[in-house]
């Protein structure tokens, strides 16, 4: 929707005013999956259904909205199984570190330093997914003293993977 041409004031207003309730809609989903219940599900299919099935008078943001609508099992897949996340750019989250990197360094010298670096970003996105600060996982793999004791991370992985 932010690459989405307006052409006049009206159509900017009904932008803005779209965009709002989207918004407040995305952050009324962040708020149900940290509790879920079957009235909050019910009510947030409603209002999607009232946000994306509404007729702004910009051709092209009703169509954008009628595409966003024909998605909507999808969209709300959060109301099923609140555990999966809102955002399905995960993929993208991954290589941002790795593209940053290269960005800024202009790329590695050897393969060797490739392959560190490779190393060093999975195992730094893969604390971040877990919630361990990297330098607290590097403190505690060197024992370094008066650092943190934390495990491998193979335990915290699989932890999570077990059925609760």
């Amino acid at each position: 929707m932010h690459k989405l041409d307006t052409f006049n004031d009206q159509h900017r207003a009904a932008q803005t005013r779209v965009r709002g309730l989207i918004w407040d809609f995305y952050a009324d989903l962040k708020a149900y999956q940290q509790k879920p219940g079957k009235r909050q599900a019910r009510a947030l299919r409603t209002r999607f259904d009232r946000i994306f099935l509404c007729r702004t008078g910009f051709v092209t943001l009703d169509r954008l909205l009628a595409r966003l609508h024909a998605n909507k099992a999808e969209l709300l897949m959060v109301l099923e199984r609140p555990e999966i996340p809102l955002h399905t750019n995960g993929s993208e989250n991954d290589i941002r570190g790795h593209v940053t990197r290269r960005k800024i360094s202009a790329g590695t010298r050897s393969e060797t330093g490739r392959d560190c670096r490779d190393a060093f970003l999975s195992l730094a996105k893969t604390c971040d997914k877990l919630g361990i600060a990297i330098w607290d996982y590097l403190g505690s793999r060197f024992k370094v003293v008066g650092a943190a004791i934390i495990a491998p991370l193979d335990f915290y992985v699989r932890a999570r993977l077990r059925p609760t």
